[in-house]
């Protein structure tokens, strides 16, 4: 009997995520994108992305907190110097270059 309470756990689970997700499809043609509440949600919504991109380049934690404050600084002005520089400010070109800056910092200092 106890391996029926996972697999009912489970299908508990997949019932209540696809129930929710069906009524949030249904009720989504009745929803105004452009009402207070929603433009009040998108403003919370990208405060909370800014403020966690802070804390990750300013308290970082695990192997970022390695590399030092300074040269976070810069590889993250460096990767908005690329989104601002195109005229679509593309966040492709932004995000390769961060991730190719903080890759080469690695590399050099694991080099002997």
């Amino acid at each position: 009997m106890q391996g029926w309470g996972v697999w009912l756990a489970l299908t508990s689970a997949c019932v209540g995520t696809y129930v929710c997700r069906a009524v949030g499809v249904k009720l989504s043609g009745h929803i105004n994108q452009n009402s207070e509440i929603f433009r009040w949600l998108s403003a919370v919504t990208y405060a909370m992305v800014a403020a966690l991109t802070v804390r990750m380049i300013v308290l970082p934690l695990g192997l970022l907190a390695t590399v030092p404050l300074l040269l976070r600084l810069l590889i993250c002005g460096l990767s908005l110097a690329v989104m601002v520089s195109s005229p679509q400010r593309r966040l492709g070109p932004a995000l390769l270059t961060g991730t190719l800056s903080m890759l080469l910092y690695g590399v050099v200092q694991a080099a002997p």
